[in-house]
């Protein structure tokens, strides 16, 4: 049973924090810490944490420099070797949750599953594919709610790029898969539950996430983002085509194979 680092970060979200301690400390695997990361909270968090501190293996509740500043700051203190990101109001579905996820950590730098997203109106699985392809990570990403990241590779590749505001998790998973190989393993299967009041989520933040995003693969993997704009190009192409009626008479006569 390897130590895991279970890394909750909060800024007057009181409830939120509540459930989420709540659900870490229901768990029946033993081998875990808790880092509390608060923000110096006003609406009474501290309160949660002072009534749950000897649940924590460490907590802090001072002014910081948003969330990837939080983020670290977990990071530094932990010494698990799998470290786990579930933010203040996301919780593990039940008590065996991190007791169905141990067996698959074993030497891969990356383990990732579905997970259970809540929104305003709707709820869903979010699914995730086998292969993290350039195509995918360009614009997607498993949550990071339901996906473990080896501690040795943030040693190795750095924190969180406290520059971004908002896609800093994304920007180290798709280096790190795509131009680092760190090693990656699709679980199918749910155990945690995600709301969607995060910032990447909110539909005044999407300018900003698609800036933050356009910088980094700019910057990074400008080839990639060349070859990757004519394949759309075709794709939009073969799109058309096939909407055309000359196509869908060719094909009915058999003048050419359907595509």
């Amino acid at each position: 049973m390897m130590l895991i680092s279970i890394i909750t970060i909060n800024y007057n979200d009181k409830l939120g924090l509540e459930r989420t301690v709540k659900s870490v400390q229901n768990q029946t695997y033993s081998n875990f810490e808790h880092i509390i990361i608060d923000g110096n909270s006003t609406d009474g968090s501290k309160d949660i944490i002072e009534l749950n501190k000897e649940s924590f293996s460490y907590w802090v509740s001072e002014p910081d420099h948003g969330i990837y500043n939080a983020m670290n700051k977990g990071i530094k203190s932990a010494k698990g070797e799998y470290l786990f990101f579930l933010n203040s109001g996301d919780h593990f579905n039940n008590a065996d949750a991190l007791n169905k996820v141990n067996k698959h950590l074993k030497d891969i730098d990356i383990v990732y599953f579905d997970i259970n997203v809540v929104g305003e109106n709707e709820s869903y699985i979010k699914k995730c594919p086998k292969q993290l392809t350039f195509k995918y990570l360009h614009e997607d990403l498993p949550a990071h709610q339901a996906t473990f990241i080896k501690k040795s590779l943030f040693d190795d590749l750095g924190y969180y790029d406290e520059n971004l505001k908002i896609v800093s998790d994304w920007k180290f998973l798709i280096l790190a898969i795509c131009k680092h190989h760190a090693s990656y393993k699709y679980v199918e299967d749910t155990f945690s539950t995600y709301y969607r009041d995060g910032l990447s989520s909110l539909q005044e933040n999407q300018n900003q996430v698609k800036a933050e995003r356009e910088g980094v693969l700019n910057k990074e993997f400008k080839a990639f983002m060349n070859d990757l704009k004519e394949q759309y190009k075709l794709e939009r192409t073969l799109r058309t085509l096939k909407k055309s009626r000359t196509i869908k008479l060719m094909i009915k006569l058999g003048l050419i194979h359907k595509f």
